[in-house]
């Protein structure tokens, strides 16, 4: 961590300026992980011993659909997603966010990342809910929902209104955090970003293997619970963590309306 801190120091006093840091480099770097992380899943789409790990192991999705879906992300990255990585620097160095050295601690970084985590899941859930609503799932949402199987690349495939409503949940934390506790680096909002992406594009993978992360941390949503919600067009609204779907019952799949019939059966029961 002490060498990235001189180098950073270094790029600084050689004209290094923030908006290259934070505009240019930022929008570079959000493409790279969207696209580098992108790449894995379209290679094991075409191996097929990793077939029987497909969720919907009958619908691999042809080059044609993936550029296709290529051509629409990058069409929201450049004409939504940049205005606001753009106009986020400003913003959040407004309430006091640091771009210097020395760099945060790690656990510093971790815990803020996991409050980021947290409250995006929220906005994601309430808004995502919302967007399937009828008139709004007509107009904005039904994009998305071209892929009754999701794939690595579809995690941004979405109506530009939809990118920049869902994106402001991600966007919109580490504001709020830094004007409310005047803690931020861009270090931890970078790192945030990679996280992020990782999430959503994992999540749409279409994949669901032994070690995925859900197995072990029971709370996390991951690529079975969201590859329900597009074969089913109905339920599982959140995006990182299983929790507002619990709470408020929408819940969606076999186990889940098993569960639903065992609480009735068990309310008329009572009941009698």
């Amino acid at each position: 961590m002490k060498e990235f801190n001189h180098l950073y120091a270094l790029l600084h006093t050689a004209g290094y300026n923030d908006v290259l840091a934070t505009g240019i480099l930022s929008f570079v770097m959000h493409e790279v992980v969207y696209f580098g992380r992108s790449i894995p899943w379209m290679v094991i789409d075409r191996i097929p011993y990793l077939n029987k790990y497909k969720i919907q192991n009958q619908k691999i999705p042809t080059a044609q659909e993936q550029w296709k879906c290529a051509q629409l992300v990058l069409l929201s990255h450049f004409t939504v997603e940049l205005p606001q990585i753009w106009l986020f620097h400003p913003m959040a160095q407004y309430f006091g966010m640091a771009t210097g050295v020395p760099f945060p601690k790690f656990l510093t970084m971790a815990y803020q990342i996991a409050v980021f985590f947290v409250l995006e899941d929220t906005w994601h859930y309430w808004n995502h809910r919302a967007l399937h609503w009828g008139p709004l799932y007509k107009r904005i949402h039904k994009i998305h929902h071209q892929y009754s199987a999701p794939f690595g690349l579809a995690a941004e495939y979405a109506s530009p209104i939809e990118v920049m409503m869902l994106g402001f949940g991600t966007i919109a934390p580490p504001i709020l955090w830094c004007a409310i506790t005047g803690d931020l680096h861009i270090l931890t909002m970078y790192i945030w970003i990679i996280c992020r992406l990782f999430q959503a594009i994992d999540a749409h993978s279409g994949y669901e293997f032994p070690w995925s992360l859900h197995h072990f941390l029971p709370v996390w949503a991951g690529a079975e619970h969201h590859d329900v919600h597009h074969e089913r067009f109905i339920g599982n609204y959140s995006s990182s963590f299983r929790w507002w779907d619990y709470l408020m019952d929408t819940e969606s799949g076999p186990e889940a309306a098993k569960k639903r019939r065992e609480r009735r059966l068990a309310k008329n029961v009572k009941a009698q």
